[in-house]
């Protein structure tokens, strides 16, 4: 069966009510299914309760209270209760065909990572789940007035206990990157990576970014974000679903044929940016490498020194 583990922002107002929402939703896709919420947010503990769920308060956190990645990855395979574990954020929304998709990768392979695009969409009000007939309305609803993202957007992750252990760097999650490098890091391992987007709909309830002092800009662009990008070692340890290995269409896994011209354009794209900018990228390693021993004596952090040369070109896609 499966493990999922998430954490979230304080359950009040918006937040509050679509965190509620995706909460119940994995919880309702079987009986067997074991939710771990990671966080003291305010009202994490009522929520949990009232979900029946699992509640973790602890999670170490970076110098700026920002939650760290690597602390809850480690945590949750250590105490998940099944073998197979998702790390999904807490504003998605899944039906019963991300179970199924679980159960007929799980059927061909045991060492795999299971990752799918989202769709976005506008809820505001708590999901009747009682009404028997709640997932054909949303799904209705979604294809009807959703947004689908591209492969760059990356909301859950499916993988087998071990797959990320203690060298997972310390990225800070509700920043970019990190989502990224996990897909690397399942392909560097060997693992099989499936494209489920065209199985499950999974669905994104839309929220604001006040969760970042500097809103989506800080999200997207801010100190901690090229943190992320440090921590991850640049573009060439990123990738998205597009490189996925295998992709499940009407139930069956294939092979992505597209995936090495995902890898192409990634590559043209970022040799361009290096090229066009004078070596920007290399400068920037080259200068947190060289400075790296009298940072961490003088206490110096990268928010600082990124105020001063500027923060490395994105490569996740993602807008800024």
């Amino acid at each position: 069966m499966l493990t999922f583990f998430t954490t979230a922002k304080p359950f009040v107002g918006h937040n509050g009510i679509i965190q509620k929402n995706a909460l119940k939703s994995w919880g309702l896709l079987h009986a067997e299914v074991e939710v771990i919420l990671f966080g003291n947010e305010q009202g994490a503990a009522e929520a949990a309760k009232e979900a029946g769920l699992r509640h973790e308060p602890h999670i170490e956190r970076n110098e700026f209270g920002t939650k760290r990645l690597d602390h809850m990855f480690y945590r949750a395979q250590a105490i998940a209760r099944h073998d197979l574990l998702c790390y999904i954020n807490c504003d998605i929304l899944l039906m019963r065909d991300f179970f199924d998709a679980v159960k007929r990768v799980r059927e061909r392979h045991w060492h795999f990572l299971m990752v799918g695009r989202r769709w976005d969409i506008e809820i505001t009000v708590p999901l009747n789940f009682g009404d028997k007939d709640w997932e054909t309305q949303l799904r209705r609803r979604v294809l009807r007035n959703g947004l689908r993202r591209g492969p760059e957007w990356i909301d859950y992750f499916v993988f087998a206990r071990g797959l990320y252990g203690r060298d997972v760097p310390r990225f800070v999650v509700g920043r970019v990157f990190w989502d990224n490098w996990l897909v690397w890091k399942a392909l560097a391992s060997n693992r099989q990576v499936i494209d489920v987007s065209d199985a499950v709909l999974a669905v994104h309830q839309n929220h604001d970014y006040g969760y970042h002092p500097q809103g989506r800009q800080g999200v997207f662009c801010g100190a901690e974000a090229g943190w992320n990008y440090e921590c991850a070692g640049g573009w060439r340890h990123l990738r998205t679903i597009a490189d996925a290995t295998d992709v499940l269409q009407q139930g069956r896994l294939r092979p992505n044929r597209l995936r090495r011209w995902a890898g192409a354009k990634r590559y043209a794209r970022q040799g361009g940016r290096v090229f066009l900018h004078g070596g920007i990228e290399r400068a920037w390693f080259f200068i947190l490498g060289l400075t790296r021993p009298m940072r961490r004596k003088l206490g110096l952090n990268t928010e600082n020194l990124r105020r001063q040369f500027g923060r490395a070109a994105s490569p996740s896609g993602k807008p800024s």
